[in-house]
């Protein structure tokens, strides 16, 4: 995949995922036996400091959602959630000092302790 048609595809949400993401949600996948399955991203009220996000697995399309294929993985994010979540970057880390996804947001302007909860 070329540079210019990943920034093409990436325009429908403007949410990324690594390669690093998209082979953790493959093997997870995989383990359940489903290929009806994506990959949910969206935002919602609650938390500490306002907004959370939701990473979940949908089988579901719903009116507004907005899809990107990412090698395989589709990353689904609903019409509302996508001004939140504009440039976003999903990422899994496997160290020793961490462990999951993690989402890079260029659009919190901060977040509380817990790291689950941005505004």
């Amino acid at each position: 995949m070329t540079d210019t048609a990943l920034t093409t595809q990436t325009a429908a949400h403007g949410v990324l995922l690594t390669d690093a993401a998209a082979a953790k949600v493959k093997s997870l996948l995989e383990q359940e036996g489903r290929d009806d399955l994506r990959l949910r991203v969206a935002v919602q009220p609650g938390g500490c400091s306002g907004l959370i996000y939701q990473l979940y697995f949908d089988e579901r399309y719903l009116d507004g959602d907005m899809t990107v294929d990412f090698d395989g993985v589709e990353v689904i994010v609903d019409d509302m959630s996508v001004p939140y979540l504009d440039g976003a970057s999903i990422d899994f880390k496997d160290t020793i000092s961490e462990q999951g996804f993690t989402i890079d947001n260029p659009n919190a302007s901060g977040s509380c302790a817990c790291g689950d909860s941005f505004h």
